[in-house]
């Protein structure tokens, strides 16, 4: 309402040029799938945006040179976030994730956004969507080191933008 950040107000800012500081953040000005995987063109680093996102709106994220950001694609995700989505992506390994996490996986080349869980010997990525027709994804771990298949997680969404009507 005052249009001023909470740091001003404590005083732990000192001017108000704080106030409206800014980061770049790289774009890529594609979407990954929120419904179906699907395959993802390529892009060379000639092809990367960047954008500008006021740290107020990052919170804790501000600032962090690892994340990205890119769109989102389809249904399977729109009980958290809608179609055309932003969504600010943090690169995580595996053993850092926990049950219920928001992430971009990339499954035989194909990626998709879902919610991660592992149980024992499996990893679930499930959607979470208001149409009943999306499935978990259950990648028995066991399968998975007898056949070649080629899973690897791209990161964990840590902020999302929706745009209402």
């Amino acid at each position: 309402i005052l249009k001023i950040s909470p740091a001003y107000l404590m005083g732990w800012t000192s001017s108000k040029d704080d106030l409206f500081s800014t980061n770049e953040y790289s774009y890529f000005d594609t979407a990954v799938s929120a419904g179906l995987p699907n395959i993802v063109d390529g892009i060379t680093q000639d092809e990367v945006q960047k954008l500008v996102i006021p740290d107020s709106v990052m919170g804790k994220w501000a600032g962090d040179k690892e994340v990205f950001v890119t769109r989102v694609n389809g249904e399977s995700m729109n009980n958290v976030m809608e179609d055309g989505s932003l969504i600010a992506v943090k690169p995580i390994e595996l053993p850092q994730l926990k049950n219920g996490d928001i992430v971009i996986y990339n499954y035989d080349g194909e990626y998709a956004v879902k919610r991660f869980y592992q149980q024992e010997d499996k990893i679930i990525f499930r959607p979470d969507s208001s149409d009943m027709s999306f499935t978990d994804l259950v990648i028995d771990l066991e399968q998975f080191n007898l056949y070649y298949v080629d899973i690897e997680i791209i990161g964990k969404v840590v902020l999302y933008i929706v745009e209402l009507d």
